[in-house]
């Protein structure tokens, strides 16, 4: 016989056996019993057969009319609701048990109209039936529900897989460790030019028949000649007139030595570049390998499973989606990195109907006594079809941002590029990017910019590593003089914690509910200059109602005053709106009045605020 088959046979039983238990002559367990077995849907005439055995075998013929009556009663009751609201509450069943018990009670058994019972005692015995029914129901949801037997077995295969992740992310940051252990050079180094020397002599000089005089150890003096023309040629691309005027003087094919010699040295120094470009690309492999590594570490550390410490929460999950009528076939929780819950269900309707996904949230946030909000991709409804729904906590903040924008007078399209992109683990992302030049080509660049940090942050990066790793594949991809700045703020929505990111980026401005304005400067260079980067870091806490000014050079640039940050940073303030995208438009009518109405830069705002949920 199945788990499940003896678990009903034995409920049924235990409700026959119920039936002998009497309290001052009343059987307030057998309508008890019977509504909260009967909620669940499997074995509900084994529990029919049990209880109607155990009626007539201990109670009297004359009080088997009233229970029959109230288990007809509670049974009707229960499938009409689950037939015409697809659910039946708890609540509900222990109403029905209690109330026709107490009516039958009062208005007399069908066989017994002589030994009626009390007005009071009907009252009692109806509070006893609703009470027990509620506290039995939870019950017998616990000793029906499956036991998790592959718990054991799960947990030791993802032991196993997390140590896989930690080796390979112990290679990879062995092998970065290697390519950054590579020294890299320059310039062309003194045994360089020894080497260049050798090569002419033994191409030119080793056919004349003054080589061995001209080279001998004993005549220091070509030797000299011979550093000051490759140190000429290093400098200046050519040797200066006095040291080609002593060369001529000691060397009849001194015209035909200098094109040689700046041939190898120009030969040499491609080399030498080509070299150093192949340290800069390990150097790139590395970042990224360290990149790898980073991400390796995180997912092998980044949830651990509760399910056998939250056992009690997922039976109530269970128990309060079975009430909406709402098969739960998986839920499992887990603990993020940050301290936070996330809960994971499989779940289908359970009579085929479409139920609202704010149903189940509300199912969820109650059994975990926390505020939860599904992911971005859930579904509206749950249906007959199983789906997986993943549940968040959600943040104490929500974030609304605006945007302004202007085009350079005489320009089609704008050179600025932005991106708000709000993560499922509560962390709201601006980064703006401002390609240098305007047009079609600034655009480009600023795009492809702001496109591989929200992949590289969707991927799961840190805001640095995304950074450099961007910067890399903008100093290979990028055209000359084709560079963007970045300007990134993060906002932990939980806590409020901002870390702002500026890479030659313009200054930010964070506008206090007070009216005071906070005001974070950047000197560093744009990306895709060099492989060396510098990121300037700073980190703030937003409080409810604060707002966030991120804006592009060309902001600032033309206000025409000895200080533009302080003018700004008193425009913001006198702003009085709480609409962010207002707040971005408004800033940038009263800079149009500074530059006399001429855009003569791209211009954007990007604003955001935070407010208590």
């Amino acid at each position: 016989m199945k788990k499940m088959g003896w678990k009903q046979l034995a409920l049924g039983i235990a409700g026959g056996l119920f039936c002998r238990i009497s309290i001052m002559g009343c059987y307030p367990l057998v309508p008890a019993f019977f509504a909260a077995v009967y909620l669940e849907e499997q074995g509900r005439w084994l529990l029919s057969v049990g209880m109607l055995a155990g009626m007539v075998a201990f109670i009297p013929i004359t009080v088997i009319g009233k229970y029959g009556m109230a288990l007809l009663i509670i049974a009707v009751t229960i499938r009409l609701s689950e037939w015409v609201d697809k659910r039946c509450y708890t609540v509900l069943a222990a109403i029905a048990a209690a109330l026709g018990t107490m009516l039958l009670s009062i208005f007399g058994g069908v066989l017994d109209f002589r030994n009626q019972v009390s007005l009071l005692a009907s009252v009692c015995e109806a509070l006893f039936i609703f009470g027990f029914t509620i506290l039995a129901a939870r019950g017998v949801h616990l000793f029906l529900e499956e036991p998790e037997t592959k718990e054991d077995s799960e947990s030791g295969r993802e032991g196993y897989q997390e140590q896989r992740l930690l080796n390979y992310a112990k290679s990879f940051e062995g092998l970065s460790r290697t390519f950054l252990s590579m020294n890299r050079r320059v310039e062309l180094q003194p045994e360089d030019i020894v080497l260049m020397r050798r090569e002419l002599t033994g191409r030119i000089c080793s056919s004349c028949d003054t080589c061995a005089v001209c080279w001998a150890p004993s005549n220091p003096g070509m030797y000299g000649i011979f550093e000051r023309l490759m140190g000429g040629l290093m400098q200046n691309g050519r040797a200066d007139a006095q040291t080609r005027k002593e060369f001529e003087a000691k060397c009849p094919y001194a015209g035909y030595v200098e094109q040689e010699a700046a041939a190898v040295f120009e030969q040499a120094r491609v080399n030498r570049a080509w070299y150093n470009r192949l340290l800069e690309n390990r150097e790139v492999i590395a970042q990224q390998l360290d990149a790898m590594a980073f991400i390796m570490q995180d997912c092998a550390s980044e949830l651990k499973l509760l399910d056998g410490e939250e056992k009690q929460k997922l039976s109530e999950i269970r128990y309060r989606a079975k009430e909406c009528g709402i098969v739960m076939e998986e839920v499992h929780l887990y603990q993020k990195n940050d301290g936070h819950i996330q809960a994971a269900l499989k779940v289908r309707s359970k009579w085929g109907n479409s139920i609202e996904m704010k149903d189940l949230t509300k199912v969820v946030s109650s059994a975990l006594d926390l505020p939860v909000k599904p992911h971005k991709d859930a579904k509206l409804f749950v249906g007959k079809e199983a789906t997986e729904v993943i549940y968040e906590e959600e943040p104490a903040f929500h974030a609304v941002h605006g945007v302004a924008r202007l085009t350079k007078d005489g320009a089609d399209i704008s050179g600025d590029n932005f991106s708000c992109l709000e993560k499922e683990d509560g962390e709201l992302v601006l980064s703006l990017s401002d390609g240098m030049g305007f047009g079609d080509r600034a655009c480009r660049e600023s795009e492809l910019v702001v496109d591989l940090l929200e992949r590289f942050i969707e991927a799961g990066f840190t805001k640095d590593t995304a950074i450099r790793m961007l910067n890399s594949a903008m100093v290979i991809h990028g055209e000359d003089e084709q560079y963007s700045t970045v300007d990134i703020a993060s906002v932990n929505l939980y806590t409020g914690e901002t870390s702002f990111y500026k890479i030659g980026a313009s200054a930010t401005f964070i506008r206090h509910k007070d009216g005071s304005v906070e005001c974070l400067l950047s000197t560093s260079l744009p990306v895709g200059v060099s492989f060396e980067i510098e990121i300037e870091q700073a980190r703030k806490y937003l409080a409810d109602g604060d707002f966030l000014v991120m804006i592009t050079d060309g902001v600032l640039e033309y206000l025409h005053t000895d200080s533009p940050e302080e003018t700004l940073e008193e425009i913001i303030s006198g702003i009085k709106t709480n609409h962010p995208a207002l707040l971005a438009k408004r800033i940038l009518d009263r800079v149009m009045v500074y530059t006399g109405g001429e855009v003569r830069d791209d211009m954007t705002v990007l604003t955001a605020a935070i407010w208590e949920n």
